[in-house]
């Protein structure tokens, strides 16, 4: 009841008489006080992501290796109940700035899986045309195919082109293809005047490609392979990756593409694993043999 009182007095009270409340020096001074949140400069962030990366690498080395023939078997004890599961393998490269992803086809002994069928879209004309088509081009024409490729009439898996038409396609093809790996260039061998040799090379294979980071993810065997198969598979994925790499040179490319791997930067290979569908990751430590 005092308290009401009280309140009732000072609402009696002249408006000259009544405080009023507002911003005081007091307040804003205690905002000036305020801890500040501070955004890492770009030196900062890149030095903390290196002492991230020293640290898993120190844990990395810490896992043991084993050899191809040991990782095989723990594999297959891991997956005694799952005969469908398959060998995964891992390999990573390191990629840097201005570094093409790495790419390339194999051609496994054994598949592990039914391989999709290439749809090749060839760019040439005149006898080139026609060779092409013989050689078992689904689409082939050219300039006139431009518009198809970019409206998705004219869909490929793999696009050659004569050296004669890479500069007419390239302005209107090179941003549309470019990042979805599809773009004929002399370095992957897709700019070349032997179309039919390279059709030949593509029966019986399959592409695989890196990831942006250099990562390297295929299935090379299933568990119903006898330990024979698997390491045939494992042996010819590796060799392909590292031709593509350039730590091997392909005699069977042609003379134009000799002639680019002999001035190829070699990209490095730190990582080669080997896994199963349920099983762990085992570094494999005979991979370079």
């Amino acid at each position: 009841m005092l308290l009401v009182g009280r309140s009732n007095l000072s609402l009696r009270c002249p408006l000259s008489q009544v405080r009023l409340f507002s911003n005081s020096s007091i307040l804003q001074i205690s905002r000036k006080n305020e801890p500040q949140i501070r955004t890492p400069s770009k030196k900062a962030q890149a030095a903390k992501l290196r002492r991230k990366e020293e640290i898993a690498k120190k844990l990395y080395d810490r896992l043991p290796k084993l050899s191809l023939a040991t990782a095989i078997s723990v594999l297959r004890a891991v997956e005694v109940a799952n005969p469908a599961a398959t060998y995964e393998l891992f390999v990573k490269t390191k990629i840097g700035s201005g570094t093409a992803v790495p790419r390339g086809r194999v051609n496994l002994p054994r598949e592990p899986k039914p391989k999709a069928e290439d749809k090749i879209l060839v760019f040439a004309d005149g006898r080139q045309a026609e060779e092409a088509k013989r050689a078992g081009a689904h689409i082939v024409g050219g300039p006139e195919l431009i518009e198809g490729v970019l409206s998705n009439r004219h869909r490929a898996t793999t696009i050659l082109c004569t050296p004669s038409l890479i500069r007419v396609i390239t302005p209107k093809l090179g941003r549309f293809l470019g990042p979805l790996g599809l773009m004929p260039s002399v370095r992957r061998g897709t700019v070349t005047e032997d179309i039919v040799g390279y059709i030949e090379r593509l029966r019986g294979t399959s592409e695989w490609r890196a990831d942006s980071k250099g990562s390297i993810r295929a299935p090379i065997a299933t568990m119903v392979f006898p330990p024979n198969d698997v390491v045939t598979n494992f042996r010819q994925f590796i060799l392909s990756i590292k031709r593509a790499t350039g730590h091997v040179k392909d005699p069977d490319a042609p003379a134009s593409e000799r002639k680019l791997q002999n001035g190829r930067h070699t990209t490095p290979i730190t990582t080669v694993m080997l896994s199963s569908s349920k099983g762990p990751g085992i570094r494999i430590a005979d991979w370079k043999d």
